[in-house]
């Protein structure tokens, strides 16, 4: 996934006008007379970069004129105390700018750290770590796209972009719901329709709909080994290239556990929705004045 400055900008803009509101009081007045400085961000813990092109459009929404160098590129790990980016130029625009651009920097290398965790962890088990729709009301895009610069993968951006018919939807059909949900998707052209179950009964009605993608939500591993089976040995595997997904109850100590049952794939709401901030700070290295 790859982030457009055009997508991103109106969110820039928002959390700046957040911040500064009317004005920065205390930049204005102490830099009343034009100071010109050079400063650095600095990373205090060891994480994966995200967000490194977030922060120059923050700092061209502020003063287009800051001299901006990026150090590291998203995706890559980096160690702790070390320089991430320097920017050079108004002093006041520079830390008018500062809060925003750490607030974004520290969320979404937060997400893209805890993210690559989780994909160490599933590492050499054939399983593949997706994203939810559990994300920060208007931040999707970057969220999503700093799992990505953790090494996950993304499931749909919202409801408008794939089929995914979960509980409620089949509450509201009743007998024969994912049969008949599947059928008329199926009837209308679509493709990679998904459907989520709660147990192995409700497994089977998915694989004879012939649902493309079946969510295993908050089964045990042993029931989820038995859907994998099942999956691969019905009708002398006919069902072999359906896709299961497990989640629901996700952690770093049970993900592992969970991969090597045989799903393809593992959605993990907490990627985007509990992720901890990393830490950075904006140093001043050099007044030109």
């Amino acid at each position: 996934m790859k982030l457009t400055k055009e997508k991103v900008f109106p969110i820039i803009i928002s959390a700046l006008k957040e911040d500064i509101g009317s004005g920065d009081i205390t930049s204005s007045v102490i830099f009343e007379k034009p100071v010109s400085l050079l400063a650095h961000i600095i990373v205090k813990e060891e994480c994966i970069l995200a967000g490194a092109d977030v922060v120059k459009w923050v700092f061209d929404a502020v003063d287009e004129k800051i001299a901006f160098t990026a150090l590291y590129k998203d995706g890559d790990r980096v160690k702790k105390n070390k320089r991430i980016i320097s920017v050079r130029g108004s002093a006041k625009n520079i830390l008018s700018a500062e809060r925003t651009v750490l607030n974004f920097l520290g969320h979404l290398s937060g997400v893209a750290t805890l993210t690559a965790e989780f994909v160490k962890e599933v590492k050499g088990t054939g399983a593949r770590i997706y994203d939810t729709r559990k994300t920060t009301p208007g931040l999707r895009e970057m969220e999503k796209y700093a799992v990505v610069a953790g090494g996950g993968f993304n499931f749909r951006i919202g409801l408008w972009d794939e089929v995914m018919i979960k509980d409620n939807h089949l509450g509201a059909l009743r007998e024969d719901a994912i049969k008949k949900s599947v059928s008329i998707f199926k009837s209308r052209g679509y493709k990679n329709i998904e459907v989520e179950v709660d147990d192995i009964a409700e497994f089977k009605e998915a694989l004879e709909a012939e649902a493309d993608i079946i969510m295993l939500d908050n089964m045990k591993a042993e029931e989820i080994k038995k859907a994998v089976k099942l999956k691969d040995t019905k009708d002398k595997g006919r069902f072999r290239q359906v896709i299961l997904e497990a989640s629901g109850g996700v952690s770093l100590e049970n993900v592992r556990k969970i991969a090597k049952t045989g799903v393809d794939r593992i959605s993990i709401g907490k990627l985007t929705h509990s992720a901890p901030s990393i830490d950075f700070s904006l140093e001043i290295c050099q007044n030109f004045n």
